[in-house]
């Protein structure tokens, strides 16, 4: 496009291209300001999570300190309880150990009732004990009957 057509001046050959150069390089320049700004905003979201990287970085490394010195504190105690950890293991491997429940149950039904039947009589031999205890004596009573 030629800004003389029409005037009656000839063409001269570049200038067209020169001054769409020229307003190409102005347009860019008019943006310049908010790119810089948009650049600026940028860089300011960058320092900010930045900073939040490095303080998650560093909480973590604190909770890594943390948990390295719960390690070494308990790793001891721990490694102690290894060999008793396995004896259990091995016991618990026993078949007989299955049997376990059903014994206790077994138990449970055949010495229940002879337990309830003690109690009752342990009941009523300390009643009676108790009513002899409470009957008066004869003076020239021995406790062996009459004389």
């Amino acid at each position: 496009m030629d800004p003389f057509r029409g005037l009656g001046m000839p063409r001269i050959p570049g200038l067209s291209e020169l001054l769409s150069l020229l307003q190409t390089q102005t347009e860019a320049l008019a943006q310049l300001p908010r790119t810089l700004s948009d650049l600026n905003g940028t860089v300011r979201e960058l320092t900010q999570a930045t900073t939040m990287a490095r303080e998650t970085i560093e909480s973590a490394q604190r909770i890594a300190e943390r948990l390295e010195d719960l390690v070494e504190e308990l790793e001891e105690p721990v490694r102690a309880l290894r060999p008793g950890l396995e004896r259990v293991g091995k016991v618990l491997d026993d078949p007989a150990v299955d049997t376990v429940p059903d014994t206790l149950r077994r138990i449970h039904e055949d010495l229940m009732p002879l337990i309830h039947g003690l109690r009752q009589a342990q009941t009523r031999v300390g009643s009676v004990t108790g009513l002899l205890r409470r009957r008066p004596r004869d003076e020239t009573d021995d406790g062996y009957g009459p004389v």
